[in-house]
């Protein structure tokens, strides 16, 4: 069983952290590749550049809208599965974001698709 963890971008690795992911498109403003700690970087994952800016132009009134069509996305994404089973090989895996905002991002919705599609190899910590 892999632990799902998230992490903002911006935080600093610690040693619980395990396997840690990068899940956006755009590279994290103001971080360096010597400073910013990640073992993959999967941008396929990310959600498309169309939706990215349809939730970025009113967060707050699309969420529900962005979780909807993220998740669609990710269902009908070629390198999902893929993306499933390399983070269950790991027991520890921390999705990074670069969002602001804690509980409406990317990895939010990732988490809860992975752990709700696939509750016997994954778990939100």
């Amino acid at each position: 069983m892999t632990r799902l963890r998230l992490s903002r971008a911006y935080e600093p690795a610690t040693p619980d952290d395990g396997y840690r992911v990068y899940i956006d498109r755009l590279w994290p403003r103001g971080l360096s590749h010597e400073t910013f700690h990640y073992d993959a970087w999967d941008k396929e994952i990310a959600p498309s550049d169309a939706l990215r800016h349809r939730f970025h132009s009113n967060p707050d009134a699309l969420w529900a809208d962005f979780e909807r069509d993220y998740r669609a996305e990710l269902a009908a994404n070629p390198d999902f599965a893929a993306f499933v089973a390399e983070l269950a090989a790991h027991p520890v895996v921390t999705l990074l974001y670069s969002s602001h905002n804690e509980t409406e991002n990317n990895a939010v919705v990732v988490a809860d698709t992975l752990a709700g599609t696939y509750p016997d190899k994954f778990t939100l910590s």
